[in-house]
């Protein structure tokens, strides 16, 4: 019999275990001011982790398609010039280790543009721990729409059953509960422990590193012991 694949642990990316949240403000703060439409910046902090699309429709009223790209492409030019602050969450390569360790998949679960995305792996440098990434070309629409989460569970060959969405956003843990599975939250990309209870989060948590130590009684607990017994 072909063996069961391990249960799976999804995370996201920016602002739950790379620090990048205010950096993605700051550049799209950027890319509405050179199109000339100002939106304050916390109003994009309110929308970061949303796929990019909907951000920009959110914010941008009316505008047309073409301003919409442009947006888009400046928003990723301007990102880019400050990819030197990038930086890993406290904990966070160890969470990853630790996840992999105790024989489950982990698997990055993000929205993020191919470049992006590229940049975020080599900030975390955990490339050999990882069992599954997904990317924005792999859907039309991400969060807080759950199809992200669902090719992640694809990926990894495993049900909601048998896995659990790490993220810091309203929107993922949004995601994660219309394709019915169990999220924890952390806080470090700026948004309130109540917003993420909320939205569904079942256990939030400081950072990856508070997650890490207290790993074992985590739904990441439930699923390594669930592994161990298999």
């Amino acid at each position: 019999m072909k063996p069961h694949p391990p249960p799976a642990v999804l995370f996201d990316v920016d602002g739950t275990l790379v620090d990048s949240n205010y950096l993605h403000v700051w550049a799209w703060l950027r890319a509405f001011d050179a199109e000339g439409l100002p939106v304050d910046a916390w109003r994009i902090h309110r929308c970061i982790g949303m796929d990019g699309t909907t951000l920009v429709r959110t914010l941008s009223g009316d505008a047309g398609q073409g301003v919409l790209d442009r947006l888009k492409e400046r928003h990723s030019e301007f990102y880019e010039e400050t990819a030197h602050l990038l930086a890993p969450l406290p904990g966070a390569r160890d969470l990853l280790r630790a996840v992999a360790d105790r024989g489950l998949q982990v698997v990055l679960a993000t929205s993020a543009p191919e470049d992006e995305l590229a940049m975020l792996r080599k900030v975390l440098d955990c490339d050999d721990v990882i069992a599954a990434v997904t990317s924005s070309q792999d859907v039309e629409t991400a969060k807080p729409k759950p199809d992200i989460v669902q090719v992640a569970l694809e990926r990894a060959s495993v049900t909601a059953a048998d896995a659990v969405f790490v993220g810091d956003a309203v929107w993922d843990c949004e995601a994660a509960a219309r394709a019915k599975l169990p999220s924890i939250g952390v806080l470090s990309g700026g948004v309130s422990r109540g917003e993420l209870l909320e939205a569904g989060a079942a256990a939030v948590f400081e950072d990856a590193g508070d997650l890490l130590a207290n790993l074992d009684t985590s739904r990441i607990g439930q699923l390594a012991g669930r592994r161990r017994d298999q």
